[in-house]
């Protein structure tokens, strides 16, 4: 067959069409989402984003329990928002099998925590697979798959950044025909109840034994003989970082993680005279090797933080190296949002109102930085409401005309519906600002509920956000362009003073989106006129620059046109 240079997400999805999936899932975050954006690229596969992760993992096991092979995906603290399912799953095993996909960032690159996904697979009993790279991305779908209708058991496979985006030779294979196992009713094995669920426990520890003579005899994990001086002990993508600063050491190289294969550790360690284990983040296998009794070296050398890379191993074992200065001037590139975003007119606003915001997930979370800095808080996935709420029922009412909720369309249907709801419920008067910009626009523009369009691009239901949050019990519900200075200012006035919930709906398409862009001229400053106020730069927009003398300056390549500027400059400099 053919070979390919594929992405680990590209050669995931191409692993999971090889191995007969017939059905995928998931919510989009980085740095996973493209395993969905190309496994539905296949026809043969039924693929689809749903509202968040819990749902989507529960969807993709019920199509298990249908009997065809199914996977769900996510970033890591996605499995989070879906480790109430994916504990019980382990329980209730599978028909067809079921993969699960964690996609870790070491590094943060995009994310609010650099938690460590292997510690889920010891903790929920299931076990886990780490490929090193595209070939093995697009491999272990299969291999999981198998595992999973071999054990009755869900697989995690854990990826991470660098394994998710690198490129690699992938060699391809055909399609296999996996036909659907028929649907029995069994009571005792899914439905959970506790007397159900005592029985099953027993099940699953007694999976985990034959899980682990399974994985002492796997060749998804193999020694890779060399000079017995140094042992390495490595998994996941920090194996490609160990075997260029190790070239000629001893290598135990691991794709099956978990359960830990001890014998076969044990078997290596007579084989070296000392072991180091190259791993990022957590010790897992560090610990693993301690518990078996023994002896290696790790995180006493290699940090706990942050991304491994060849430069890191190396100066970990043998030092720093001295390195020749680098004799060049590196642009800066802070974060900030696009020319023409619609959130910058809502943050402008509620920065000259001086109204804070607990913030969400997604690209309005840019809103935080210099110079809108119209941000106070931003914890997880939809926790903008419950933290307004709260903050409420610390401060009284001056904490609620004080501080409004902001919140995205895609992230108010992932999970801001439910603390919406508590606002209503437990009588707060607390303004929600759900930023409507028609996509999920931080992870590259995906649809969700409230586009009306699936990931396969079929039409389909269009959320009505107004009727949903008058039926969550909220009366005042206003809608609102957000590059009307004036509306929206008026709109977050009248809002804030209501003595019950409300909810502001700024809606105005995602600038990149091409079905709603519109050719309009750039803008000018006529420096004649313009006063160095000043007021225009504090949008913060990337088309806005001052000149050394004070003055302000639009660069006219940037701009798209959208007229903030023009509404905020006293002396109508801008033309």
């Amino acid at each position: 067959m053919a070979n390919a240079i594929l992405s680990g997400n590209e050669a995931v999805a191409r692993g999971a069409y090889e191995a007969g999936l017939a059905f995928a899932a998931a919510y989009p975050g980085t740095p996973s989402t493209e395993i969905l954006e190309n496994i539905a690229l296949y026809k043969q596969i039924q693929a689809q984003w749903s509202p968040n992760e819990k749902v989507a993992f529960e969807v993709a096991m019920g199509a298990s329990f249908g009997g065809v092979r199914s996977l769900v995906a996510m970033k890591h603290v996605g499995l989070n928002v879906a480790a109430d399912p994916m504990f019980t799953s382990s329980y209730v095993g599978v028909n067809g099998g079921f993969v699960i996909i964690t996609a870790d960032d070491p590094g943060m690159h995009s994310s609010q925590n650099e938690q460590d996904n292997r510690r889920y697979a010891k903790f929920a009993k299931i076990p886990m697979l780490e490929p090193s790279d595209s070939q093995e991305a697009k491999d272990f779908v299969g291999h999981a798959l198998d595992i999973s209708e071999r054990f009755d058991t869900p697989v995690l496979i854990r990826l991470t950044t660098r394994v998710c985006h690198s490129k690699g030779i992938v060699s391809l294979g055909r399609r296999k025909r996996v036909a659907r196992k028929p649907y029995e009713k069994d009571a005792h094995k899914r439905l959970i109840i506790p007397i159900h669920a005592r029985l099953r426990h027993t099940v699953v520890e007694q999976r985990l034994k034959e899980l682990q003579h399974f994985a002492e005899k796997s060749s998804l994990n193999r020694i890779e003989r060399g000079y017995p001086e140094i042992g390495v002990v490595t998994s996941g993508v920090a194996y490609q970082y160990a075997r260029e600063v190790f070239p000629q050491a001893t290598f135990l190289k691991l794709g099956f993680t978990f359960p830990f294969p001890r014998k076969l550790v044990r078997k290596f360690a007579g084989l070296v005279k000392k072991i180091y284990v190259v791993e990022e983040l957590e010790p897992v296998l560090e610990e693993e090797l301690i518990s078996a009794g023994v002896q290696a070296v790790g995180k006493e050398r290699l940090p706990l933080e942050g991304e491994l890379s060849i430069e890191v191993v190396r100066e970990a074992f043998f030092g720093p190296r001295r390195r020749r200065p680098v004799d060049r001037d590196v642009v800066p590139r802070p974060p900030i949002l696009c020319p023409g975003c619609p959130h910058t007119g809502l943050f402008y606003t509620l920065k000259r109102l001086k109204i804070g915001a607990t913030g969400d997930i997604g690209c309005y979370t840019l809103g935080a930085l210099p110079p809108l800095n119209a941000m106070d808080t931003s914890v997880c996935m939809g926790a903008s409401i419950g933290n307004a709420l709260g903050m409420e029922k610390a401060m009284g009412q001056e904490g609620a005309e004080r501080m409004v909720a902001v919140i995205g369309d895609s992230t108010f249907l992932h999970s801001g519906m439910t603390g919406l709801l508590d606002v209503a419920y437990n009588r707060g008067t607390t303004t929600v600002i759900i930023l409507d910009n028609r996509t999920t626009a931080m992870t590259g523009h995906q649809d969700h509920p409230g586009t009306g369009r699936t990931l396969q691009g079929e039409p389909s239901a269009h959320i009505d956000l107004e009727a949903l949050c008058k039926a969550l019990g909220v009366k005042h519900v206003l809608t609102v362009d957000p590059h009307d200075l004036n509306a929206t200012r008026k709109a977050i006035k009248k809002a804030t003073q209501q003595r019950e919930p409300s909810v502001i709906i700024a809606r105005r398409p995602c600038v990149l989106l091409k079905e709603f862009r519109v050719a309009k001229k750039a803008f000018k400053v006529d420096p004649a006129d313009c006063s160095a106020c000043g007021l225009c730069l504090d949008l913060g927009c990337p088309a806005m620059v001052r000149l050394d003398d004070g003055r302000a300056q639009i660069q006219e390549f940037l701009c798209v046109g959208c007229g903030l500027c023009l509404q905020v400059c006293p002396k109508r400099a801008i033309k």
